[in-house]
Protein backbone atom coordinates (compact mmCIF):
# COMPACT_ATOMS: atom_id res chain seq x y z
CA UNK A 1 0.00 0.00 0.00
CA UNK A 2 1.40 3.51 -1.29
CA UNK A 3 2.11 5.96 1.86
CA UNK A 4 0.03 9.05 1.87
CA UNK A 5 0.44 12.22 4.17
CA UNK A 6 -2.09 13.96 5.85
CA UNK A 7 -3.45 17.28 4.58
CA UNK A 8 -5.07 19.75 5.44
CA UNK A 9 -8.08 18.89 3.23
CA UNK A 10 -7.82 15.73 5.36
CA UNK A 11 -8.61 18.15 8.31
CA UNK A 12 -11.20 19.98 7.09
CA UNK A 13 -13.67 16.96 5.94
CA UNK A 14 -13.55 15.22 9.51
CA UNK A 15 -13.96 18.59 11.11
CA UNK A 16 -16.48 20.10 8.90
CA UNK A 17 -14.68 23.27 7.97
CA UNK A 18 -13.35 24.59 4.95
CA UNK A 19 -9.80 23.72 4.15
CA UNK A 20 -8.88 27.75 4.45
CA UNK A 21 -10.19 27.97 8.03
CA UNK A 22 -8.18 24.91 8.63
CA UNK A 23 -5.06 26.76 7.53
CA UNK A 24 -5.67 29.53 8.96
CA UNK A 25 -6.36 27.94 12.17
CA UNK A 26 -2.78 26.02 11.89
CA UNK A 27 -1.16 29.44 11.10
CA UNK A 28 -2.94 30.65 14.36
CA UNK A 29 -4.22 33.68 12.70
CA UNK A 30 -6.08 36.37 14.27
CA UNK A 31 -9.43 35.64 11.92
CA UNK A 32 -10.22 32.49 13.76
CA UNK A 33 -11.72 31.62 17.04
CA UNK A 34 -9.66 30.58 20.11
CA UNK A 35 -12.59 27.42 20.34
CA UNK A 36 -11.82 26.71 16.02
CA UNK A 37 -7.89 26.43 16.63
CA UNK A 38 -8.23 24.75 19.40
CA UNK A 39 -10.45 22.34 17.73
CA UNK A 40 -7.88 22.04 14.51
CA UNK A 41 -4.52 22.16 16.69
CA UNK A 42 -6.27 19.20 18.98
CA UNK A 43 -6.60 16.95 15.97
CA UNK A 44 -3.86 17.59 13.78
CA UNK A 45 -2.13 16.23 17.22
CA UNK A 46 -4.21 13.51 17.45
CA UNK A 47 -3.57 12.52 13.65
CA UNK A 48 -0.07 13.57 13.73
CA UNK A 49 -0.37 15.73 10.94
CA UNK A 50 2.83 17.44 9.61
CA UNK A 51 3.03 20.45 7.05
CA UNK A 52 4.14 19.64 3.33
CA UNK A 53 7.82 20.91 3.49
CA UNK A 54 7.37 21.11 -0.44
CA UNK A 55 4.20 23.31 -0.38
CA UNK A 56 6.09 25.24 2.61
CA UNK A 57 9.05 26.05 0.43
CA UNK A 58 6.54 27.08 -2.71
CA UNK A 59 5.17 29.43 -0.29
CA UNK A 60 8.06 30.44 1.68
CA UNK A 61 10.75 30.02 -1.49
CA UNK A 62 12.70 28.49 0.94
CA UNK A 63 12.98 24.89 2.22
CA UNK A 64 14.38 25.29 5.32
CA UNK A 65 17.12 22.53 4.57
CA UNK A 66 21.21 22.97 4.67
CA UNK A 67 23.10 20.81 2.71
CA UNK A 68 26.70 19.28 4.44
CA UNK A 69 29.41 17.92 2.10
CA UNK A 70 32.20 15.91 4.25
CA UNK A 71 35.03 13.24 3.67
CA UNK A 72 33.22 10.58 5.40
CA UNK A 73 31.11 10.06 8.16
CA UNK A 74 32.99 7.74 10.42
CA UNK A 75 35.77 9.95 10.53
CA UNK A 76 35.65 11.21 14.92
CA UNK A 77 36.91 14.76 13.35
CA UNK A 78 33.59 15.11 11.28
CA UNK A 79 31.37 13.24 12.95
CA UNK A 80 31.24 15.76 15.77
CA UNK A 81 31.49 18.65 13.14
CA UNK A 82 27.99 16.98 12.56
CA UNK A 83 27.01 16.97 15.40
CA UNK A 84 27.62 21.01 15.92
CA UNK A 85 25.78 21.36 12.82
CA UNK A 86 22.58 20.15 13.67
CA UNK A 87 23.05 21.28 17.35
CA UNK A 88 22.38 24.64 15.68
CA UNK A 89 20.36 24.30 12.34
CA UNK A 90 17.79 22.00 14.39
CA UNK A 91 17.48 24.99 17.24
CA UNK A 92 17.04 27.41 14.54
CA UNK A 93 14.28 25.00 12.69
CA UNK A 94 16.54 23.98 9.74
CA UNK A 95 16.64 20.27 8.95
CA UNK A 96 20.01 19.07 7.85
CA UNK A 97 21.08 16.71 4.49
CA UNK A 98 24.40 15.33 4.58
CA UNK A 99 26.32 13.38 1.82
CA UNK A 100 30.02 12.40 2.11
CA UNK A 101 32.32 12.44 -0.96
CA UNK A 102 34.73 9.35 0.21
CA UNK A 103 37.62 11.74 -0.93
CA UNK A 104 36.64 11.86 -4.22
CA UNK A 105 36.08 14.79 -6.62
CA UNK A 106 33.97 13.19 -8.67
CA UNK A 107 31.72 12.02 -5.92
CA UNK A 108 32.11 16.05 -4.78
CA UNK A 109 30.29 17.13 -7.67
CA UNK A 110 27.78 14.12 -7.53
CA UNK A 111 26.66 15.15 -4.47
CA UNK A 112 27.07 18.93 -4.88
CA UNK A 113 24.72 18.42 -7.61
CA UNK A 114 22.23 16.34 -6.33
CA UNK A 115 21.49 18.71 -2.99
CA UNK A 116 21.50 21.47 -4.96
CA UNK A 117 18.79 20.02 -6.71
CA UNK A 118 16.84 19.55 -3.66
CA UNK A 119 16.60 23.32 -3.34
CA UNK A 120 18.43 23.29 -0.01
CA UNK A 121 18.90 26.91 1.19
CA UNK A 122 22.75 27.02 1.84
CA UNK A 123 25.66 24.57 1.58
CA UNK A 124 28.56 23.56 4.09
CA UNK A 125 31.58 21.99 2.57
CA UNK A 126 34.93 20.54 3.35
CA UNK A 127 36.54 19.57 -0.14
CA UNK A 128 37.62 16.22 -0.74
CA UNK A 129 40.98 15.52 -0.95
CA UNK A 130 41.24 15.09 -4.77
CA UNK A 131 39.47 18.47 -5.29
CA UNK A 132 42.14 20.75 -7.10
CA UNK A 133 39.15 21.92 -9.40
CA UNK A 134 36.50 23.74 -7.64
CA UNK A 135 34.23 25.45 -10.80
CA UNK A 136 31.31 23.28 -9.79
CA UNK A 137 31.59 25.51 -6.03
CA UNK A 138 32.41 28.74 -7.99
CA UNK A 139 29.83 28.06 -10.18
CA UNK A 140 26.82 27.38 -7.59
CA UNK A 141 29.00 30.38 -5.45
CA UNK A 142 28.14 33.02 -8.42
CA UNK A 143 24.58 32.56 -8.74
CA UNK A 144 24.71 33.84 -5.14
CA UNK A 145 24.23 30.58 -3.24
CA UNK A 146 24.87 31.04 -0.07
CA UNK A 147 28.15 28.37 0.64
CA UNK A 148 30.69 28.43 4.14
CA UNK A 149 33.83 26.03 3.83
CA UNK A 150 35.24 24.42 6.82
CA UNK A 151 38.16 22.45 7.52
CA UNK A 152 39.33 22.44 4.23
CA UNK A 153 38.48 25.53 2.44
CA UNK A 154 38.84 27.28 -1.30
CA UNK A 155 41.08 30.23 -1.12
CA UNK A 156 39.92 31.69 -3.92
CA UNK A 157 36.10 31.63 -3.23
CA UNK A 158 35.25 34.83 -1.12
CA UNK A 159 32.84 33.60 1.27
CA UNK A 160 32.81 32.62 5.04
CA UNK A 161 35.35 29.99 6.39
CA UNK A 162 35.85 28.23 9.58
CA UNK A 163 39.52 26.52 9.87
CA UNK A 164 41.96 26.00 12.72
CA UNK A 165 45.34 27.06 13.45
CA UNK A 166 46.76 24.18 11.58
CA UNK A 167 50.29 26.08 10.99
CA UNK A 168 50.34 26.26 14.93
CA UNK A 169 49.31 22.73 15.12
CA UNK A 170 52.22 21.52 12.92
CA UNK A 171 54.36 24.07 14.23
CA UNK A 172 53.73 22.79 17.88
CA UNK A 173 53.62 19.18 17.64
CA UNK A 174 57.05 19.45 15.56
CA UNK A 175 58.51 21.74 18.87
CA UNK A 176 57.26 19.37 21.07
CA UNK A 177 59.22 16.37 19.33
CA UNK A 178 61.98 18.01 19.00
CA UNK A 179 62.29 19.29 22.61
CA UNK A 180 61.51 15.62 23.50
CA UNK A 181 64.77 14.75 21.68
CA UNK A 182 63.76 13.50 18.51
CA UNK A 183 65.54 14.53 15.01
CA UNK A 184 64.51 12.58 12.56
CA UNK A 185 60.85 13.50 11.85
CA UNK A 186 59.02 12.62 9.26
CA UNK A 187 56.24 14.15 7.92
CA UNK A 188 53.35 12.00 6.62
CA UNK A 189 50.60 14.30 5.78
CA UNK A 190 47.01 14.05 3.93
CA UNK A 191 46.26 15.10 0.24
CA UNK A 192 48.80 18.01 -0.95
CA UNK A 193 45.63 19.66 -2.64
CA UNK A 194 44.59 20.62 0.44
CA UNK A 195 44.95 23.83 2.53
CA UNK A 196 45.21 22.39 6.33
CA UNK A 197 47.72 20.20 4.11
CA UNK A 198 49.79 22.66 3.63
CA UNK A 199 49.73 25.07 6.58
CA UNK A 200 50.41 22.16 8.70
CA UNK A 201 53.17 21.33 6.28
CA UNK A 202 54.52 25.32 6.77
CA UNK A 203 54.34 24.89 10.31
CA UNK A 204 56.41 21.90 10.53
CA UNK A 205 59.09 23.87 8.33
CA UNK A 206 59.31 26.44 10.53
CA UNK A 207 59.56 24.65 14.05
CA UNK A 208 62.46 22.91 11.92
CA UNK A 209 64.73 25.80 11.18
CA UNK A 210 63.84 27.58 14.78
CA UNK A 211 65.95 24.40 16.06
CA UNK A 212 68.20 24.13 13.65
CA UNK A 213 67.02 20.71 12.55
CA UNK A 214 67.94 20.41 8.28
CA UNK A 215 64.85 19.69 6.37
CA UNK A 216 65.04 16.30 4.43
CA UNK A 217 62.93 15.61 1.63
CA UNK A 218 62.65 12.01 2.29
CA UNK A 219 60.99 12.31 5.00
CA UNK A 220 58.01 13.67 3.63
CA UNK A 221 55.17 11.86 2.22
CA UNK A 222 51.79 12.34 1.10
CA UNK A 223 48.62 10.01 1.19
CA UNK A 224 46.29 11.55 -1.18
CA UNK A 225 42.84 10.20 0.48
CA UNK A 226 43.87 10.96 3.50
CA UNK A 227 45.09 7.77 5.21
CA UNK A 228 41.06 6.73 4.14
CA UNK A 229 43.05 3.47 1.96
CA UNK A 230 45.18 2.01 4.06
CA UNK A 231 47.55 1.54 1.71
CA UNK A 232 49.04 4.70 0.73
CA UNK A 233 49.94 4.81 4.30
CA UNK A 234 52.07 1.32 4.27
CA UNK A 235 53.85 2.45 1.35
CA UNK A 236 54.33 5.68 2.68
CA UNK A 237 56.09 3.89 5.92
CA UNK A 238 57.80 1.48 4.01
CA UNK A 239 59.50 3.95 2.60
CA UNK A 240 60.16 5.72 5.59
CA UNK A 241 61.86 2.35 6.87
CA UNK A 242 63.88 1.32 3.73
CA UNK A 243 65.94 4.82 4.11
CA UNK A 244 69.82 4.31 5.31
CA UNK A 245 68.60 6.92 8.22
CA UNK A 246 65.22 6.02 9.42
CA UNK A 247 62.95 8.69 10.69
CA UNK A 248 62.90 8.25 15.15
CA UNK A 249 59.50 10.05 15.15
CA UNK A 250 56.31 10.44 12.76
CA UNK A 251 54.14 13.51 12.73
CA UNK A 252 50.84 12.47 11.00
CA UNK A 253 49.10 15.42 10.20
CA UNK A 254 45.33 13.76 9.65
CA UNK A 255 43.19 11.87 10.86
CA UNK A 256 42.67 8.65 9.57
CA UNK A 257 46.46 8.94 8.43
CA UNK A 258 47.09 8.61 12.17
CA UNK A 259 45.48 5.33 12.93
CA UNK A 260 46.96 3.66 10.28
CA UNK A 261 49.80 4.29 11.52
CA UNK A 262 49.02 2.80 14.47
CA UNK A 263 48.11 -0.44 12.49
CA UNK A 264 51.00 -0.67 10.64
CA UNK A 265 53.42 -0.34 13.52
CA UNK A 266 51.21 -3.35 15.19
CA UNK A 267 51.73 -5.29 12.03
CA UNK A 268 55.43 -5.01 12.01
CA UNK A 269 55.74 -5.55 15.76
CA UNK A 270 56.88 -1.52 16.22
CA UNK A 271 57.08 -0.51 19.76
CA UNK A 272 56.21 3.04 19.89
CA UNK A 273 57.91 5.25 21.23
CA UNK A 274 60.65 2.74 22.12
CA UNK A 275 61.26 2.40 18.40
CA UNK A 276 60.01 4.82 17.18
CA UNK A 277 57.67 7.66 18.32
CA UNK A 278 53.97 8.73 17.18
CA UNK A 279 52.53 12.21 17.20
CA UNK A 280 49.27 12.83 15.16
CA UNK A 281 46.16 14.55 14.55
CA UNK A 282 43.28 12.92 15.85
CA UNK A 283 39.39 13.90 17.42
CA UNK A 284 39.06 10.16 18.92
CA UNK A 285 37.81 10.24 21.95
CA UNK A 286 39.88 7.34 23.14
CA UNK A 287 43.53 8.32 22.15
CA UNK A 288 44.46 9.03 25.88
CA UNK A 289 43.25 4.89 26.73
CA UNK A 290 45.91 3.01 24.42
CA UNK A 291 48.77 1.62 25.34
CA UNK A 292 51.32 3.75 25.29
CA UNK A 293 48.38 6.44 25.35
CA UNK A 294 48.60 8.57 21.73
CA UNK A 295 50.02 12.22 21.81
CA UNK A 296 47.44 14.17 19.21
CA UNK A 297 46.53 17.35 18.27
CA UNK A 298 43.28 18.15 18.80
CA UNK A 299 40.59 20.30 16.96
CA UNK A 300 37.38 22.17 18.10
CA UNK A 301 35.42 20.01 15.78
CA UNK A 302 32.07 20.54 17.41
CA UNK A 303 32.42 24.05 17.81
CA UNK A 304 33.32 24.68 14.10
CA UNK A 305 30.34 23.04 13.17
CA UNK A 306 28.03 25.72 15.37
CA UNK A 307 29.84 28.53 13.78
CA UNK A 308 30.03 27.66 10.24
CA UNK A 309 26.21 26.58 10.67
CA UNK A 310 25.73 30.19 12.53
CA UNK A 311 27.60 32.05 9.12
CA UNK A 312 25.38 29.84 7.00
CA UNK A 313 22.20 31.02 8.72
CA UNK A 314 23.14 34.74 8.52
CA UNK A 315 24.16 34.72 4.86
CA UNK A 316 20.37 32.56 4.07
CA UNK A 317 18.27 35.04 6.03
CA UNK A 318 20.24 38.30 5.26
CA UNK A 319 18.12 40.90 3.35
CA UNK A 320 20.78 42.10 1.49
CA UNK A 321 23.63 40.84 -0.26
CA UNK A 322 26.70 40.25 2.12
CA UNK A 323 30.09 41.52 0.99
CA UNK A 324 32.40 40.92 3.99
CA UNK A 325 32.99 37.78 4.82
CA UNK A 326 34.64 36.06 7.81
CA UNK A 327 37.58 33.71 8.48
CA UNK A 328 37.31 32.08 11.49
CA UNK A 329 40.50 30.57 12.90
CA UNK A 330 40.02 28.51 16.02
CA UNK A 331 42.88 27.15 18.63
CA UNK A 332 44.18 23.49 18.40
CA UNK A 333 45.17 21.77 21.51
CA UNK A 334 48.72 19.70 21.87
CA UNK A 335 48.06 16.79 24.21
CA UNK A 336 51.79 15.55 25.07
CA UNK A 337 51.36 11.19 26.04
CA UNK A 338 53.38 8.53 26.00
CA UNK A 339 53.81 7.85 22.23
CA UNK A 340 55.62 10.80 22.16
CA UNK A 341 58.45 10.78 25.21
CA UNK A 342 61.46 8.77 24.55
CA UNK A 343 62.32 6.60 27.81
Amino acid sequence: MKFEAVTIKDIAKALGLSTSTVSRALRDSYEISPATKKQVLEYAAEINYRPNPIALSLKEKRSRSIGVIVCEFANSFFSQIINGIESIAYDKGYNVIISQSHESYEREVIDLNYLASRSIDGLLISVSAETEDLSHIQSLHDRGFPIVFFDRVAETILTHKVIVDNFKGGYDATIHLIDSGFKRIANLAGSPFLSNTKERFDGYLKALEERGVEFDQDLTSHCLHGGMEYEEVENALNKFMHLSSKPDAILATADKVTTNCLRYFKSKNIKVPDDIALLGFSNLDLTDLLSPSLSVVRQPAFEMGQIATELLLQLIESKRPVRDFEKRVLPLQLLARESSIKK
